[in-house]
């Protein structure tokens, strides 16, 4: 079997105190997270409903889920009873329907906003500035099923680690800028999410509090 608990090891001690693994089990077997739960990493990141909901149905119950891709509004009904955080909220729309879907299940959602600033066209997100819109138009302050907890970004797919550190940066002055503007009395609003396989080290040094890491831990994905 792929060594996936030395893997888990080798990524846990290198994250300083204050930063959060969540390992992407998206494409890998469920023996593969049960040998990561076993070990006592509890938050696995995916991003297909179909392939969560079956997850979810086998492992323990502990396991805090995040949905870490491109949710569409037609797919949220059927996470929302579990999941814990949806980490790529790219919309005021997306937001209605997660609170609405909350509010019937009776719990309460947590949420990242997701920001694009890498220099890809391909990837979802909101510009700085929707951002900024999206949370002066308060909207969300009336939705009491679903908590705003930080950000999450994706940095450019480069070699330039000047570019990523750069981006990184950017992000997190934003989530500063927002949290003085928006979250200065809400200690929930404290996550930020980037940083994944290849560049998680920098992310750790501009300020990530929570790195998605999956191939480093369970290799190639498996279609």
């Amino acid at each position: 079997m792929f060594p996936v608990k030395d893997n888990l090891h080798k990524v846990l001690s290198s994250l300083p105190e204050g930063v959060r693994l969540v390992a992407i089990s998206k494409y890998h077997p469920a023996e593969f997270i049960t040998a990561a739960y076993e070990e006592g990493q509890r938050v696995f990141g995916e991003s297909h409903e179909q392939e969560l909901r079956q997850k979810h149905e086998e492992l323990p119950k502990d396991i805090e889920w995040h949905f870490i891709g491109h949710l569409q509004t037609n797919k949220v009904k059927y996470i929302v009873p579990y999941i814990t955080m949806i980490e790529a909220v790219d919309s005021i729309k997306l937001l209605r329907e997660i609170q609405k879907q909350a509010a019937k299940a009776d719990r309460t959602v947590k949420v990242l906003l997701e920001l694009h600033i890498a220099e890809e066209a391909t990837k979802y997100g909101l510009t700085l500035d929707d951002c900024r819109q999206l949370l002066a138009e308060g909207e969300w302050r009336e939705m009491k099923n679903v908590q705003i907890c930080g950000l999450m970004m994706m940095a450019s797919n480069t070699d330039d680690e000047q570019q990523i550190a750069s981006e990184f940066q950017q992000a997190a002055s934003f989530f500063d800028e927002v949290k003085a503007e928006f979250f200065a009395d809400d200690d929930n609003f404290c996550e930020r999410s980037w940083g994944m396989s290849d560049d998680y080290q920098i992310a750790v040094r501009n300020h990530s509090t929570m790195v998605r890491i999956g191939t480093m831990i369970f290799g190639p994905r498996v279609y």
